[in-house]
């Protein structure tokens, strides 16, 4: 970020303003048209000195966009659909990765090592594309509220699995009991952090009845809360998402006064758009600069996988709840399939991969999928959503 000057932010700033504009105009999808307006930036020979990393996604960009969804999800009906959450969540996240996995050591010829960091880093889909979708889109508040919180969830569960991957890799954590107390230490101190940090920051902003120092506070709150999860070596995503619910919902206890709640929403909902725009901007730049015509065959066999992997861990997990209260339609369970969209988390870790063999085939992989699933999926999504809208509407009308 130290190289980053305010023309270079300015632009980019203001092309994601206009591209906000005209796609929402013309009714196309936000993200694809910032992913497409950052390869016209490259393709054109401008290239912006903020560039692509793990540190700036993580550190700067993550924290928000995961916050603020946070902000919205309510406790009550996060606690009602959370075994349909977390086994997506978790159990769809350990599948995914297995069959991607296996694929690409049995098909693409990777090693076990590139193969398992590969299959982790992919699993999960990216709650910057999907909360971004079902945004625009207006979905069914249920369809929106359980792949918001899936994706969220989804991604603590991804960078964890990804970490005890590395970690495997470097020698540490390899026995089953190792593994298995990682993982519990990992997601249970992450969200312990979160609450934590937020708790505190929250019993000082009760305090106070000044709104703008309760708005720094909710901004420590996220940011510190993945900090000081990082440095204690859990994980940051959880931590920043379980800060985000414990504001969101334990501020009508009266922390935050009326004007401080207010501002904090509409804070964050800015400081999201900001965060997707450089997101979306910068992953156009990037695929712009990938070879990935050296590595089409791998490619195509990365986004088979991901779709099987995607596939393995929806029907069969939904299936399992098809006759309880937290049953989903068939249309819904193929929304949630296709609706599982990659993006910046996938790219921020697979950049952060330790060095394997195969880390530049895993790199330019990692865009193509991505690419894909922007450009094919983030394309096709809003149809489907439109005709679950419609479907709705006529069983309603049906019933009146």
């Amino acid at each position: 970020m130290a190289n980053v000057d305010t023309v270079t932010l300015g632009l980019l700033l203001f092309i994601a303003c206009l591209v906000a504009i005209i796609t929402r105009r013309i009714g196309f999808p936000y993200a694809v048209g910032l992913v497409l307006a950052g390869i016209g930036l490259s393709v054109a020979g401008y290239h912006s000195r903020l560039e692509l990393t793990p540190d700036l996604i993580f550190t700067v960009l993550l924290p928000p966009l995961i916050f603020e969804a946070a902000l919205h999800l309510d406790w009550r009906e996060f606690c009602r659909e959370s075994p349909l959450v977390l086994s997506l969540a978790f159990v769809g996240t350990l599948l995914s990765a297995a069959v991607v996995a296996a694929g690409m050591h049995w098909l693409a010829g990777w090693g076990w090592p590139a193969s398992a960091l590969f299959g982790s880093l992919i699993a999960a889909t990216d709650p910057v594309s999907v909360i971004a979708t079902m945004k625009e889109q207006r979905a069914d508040k249920r369809l929106r509220f359980v792949m918001e919180s899936e994706s969220l969830v989804n991604d603590g569960a991804a960078a964890v699995l990804f970490a005890l991957c590395t970690a495997a890799i470097a020698g540490h954590a390899t026995g089953p009991l190792a593994i298995g107390w990682a993982l519990l230490t990992t997601v249970a101190g992450g969200v312990l952090t979160g609450l934590i940090v937020a708790g505190a920051l929250l019993l000082v902003a009760g305090r106070s009845d000044d709104h703008l120092v309760e708005l720094t506070l909710t901004m420590l709150a996220a940011y510190g809360s993945f900090v000081v999860a990082e440095w204690l070596h859990v994980s940051g995503v959880l931590a920043t998402l379980a800060a985000g619910m414990l504001v969101g919902n334990w501020d009508i206890r009266g922390w935050l006064t009326e004007r401080g709640r207010e501002s904090t929403l509409r804070f964050w909902d800015f400081a999201a758009f900001l965060a997707n725009s450089v997101v979306f901007l910068l992953i156009g730049s990037r695929e712009a600069d990938q070879r990935l015509l050296d590595y089409v065959w791998p490619a195509a066999i990365g986004i088979v996988l991901v779709l099987a992997g995607r596939a393995a861990a929806v029907y069969p997990i939904s299936a399992l709840f098809a006759r309880s209260r937290l049953a989903i339609d068939p249309l819904t369970r193929h929304i949630l399939f296709w609706g599982g969209l990659r993006g910046a988390l996938g790219l921020a870790l697979a950049l952060a991969a330790p060095a394997v063999p195969e880390r530049g085939a895993l790199i330019s992989v990692a865009f193509a999928v991505v690419a894909f699933s922007i450009f094919v999926q983030g394309l096709t999504v809003p149809a489907l959503l439109r005709r679950t809208a419609r479907e709705e509407e006529q069983v309603a009308g049906d019933h009146a």
